[in-house]
């Protein structure tokens, strides 16, 4: 099943795409014509594809899409086509033009489920990849140190290469990454385990990087079981 949401100030923008998605079958579409309650929801639920309007009331879209988590795919829907490279440049999958016809759809979510299909491959082979400002970037998973929360973005840390900062949520991350190579163990840490180079009471010390990470309460029975963890790496 197919997670999506529609974002769109009009009623009838919202049904044709109901309609569509009920025609196109295996998916499970929530719609909103409040940008504000359809983003909660996104954040929430981490949909799969995302059909986002441009030129709403109080809103716009290109700026929302900003927000979206890293990893949705995005797809505009607008009735102005001189917004199609906004569009572009916040990595949008497609630009679907209004009126909206089903070939035309139907093209947009095949294309979208390429874009799906190539994420989870991607992540099965030991990538991901993550939005950094307005761009993606492929991170390899065996490059990663360390997670570090900062708000709603997350920093990551990865051995001789520059830093990468996502606008994604440390729950969201912990989703992506393997069980058997990363661990929570602190409310703002993830750690590799694989540079994991000791230690000690509640304080975890890790190869190529200069400082300790705690232990946070809430994550003791993780930390406790990382001598377990170890000796299967």
């Amino acid at each position: 099943m197919i997670k999506c949401v529609a974002i769109d100030d009009e009623p009838i923008a919202l049904s044709i795409i109901q309609e569509y998605c009920n025609r196109y079958g295996n998916i499970d579409l929530k719609c909103f014509s409040s940008p504000i309650a359809g983003m909660d929801c996104i954040r929430q639920t981490n949909p799969d594809i995302v059909f986002l309007d441009i030129e709403m009331n109080s809103h716009n879209g290109v700026e929302l899409a900003k927000e979206l988590p890293s990893g949705v795919c995005l797809i505009f829907t607008t009735a102005y086509a001189n917004y199609a490279l906004d569009g572009f440049n916040v990595d949008a999958i497609d630009f679907l033009h209004k009126p909206i016809f089903y070939p035309r759809f139907e093209k947009a979510m095949e294309k979208a489920k390429r874009y799906i299909q190539l994420a989870e491959k991607e992540s099965s082979s030991g990538y991901i990849t993550l939005k950094a400002g307005h761009k993606n970037i492929v991170v390899c998973l065996k490059d990663v140190i360390l997670v570090e929360a900062m708000d709603n973005y997350v920093k990551i840390f990865r051995k001789n290469l520059p830093t990468v900062i996502s606008q994604i949520t440390m729950k969201e991350i912990e989703t992506l990454l393997p069980d058997d190579s990363f661990i929570r163990i602190h409310r703002s840490f993830i750690i590799a385990v694989p540079f994991i180079e000791k230690y000690s009471n509640r304080t975890v010390y890790l190869y190529d990087f200069p400082r300790p990470i705690p232990a946070g309460r809430k994550y003791i029975s993780e930390f406790n079981n990382l001598n377990n963890i170890i000796k299967t790496q």
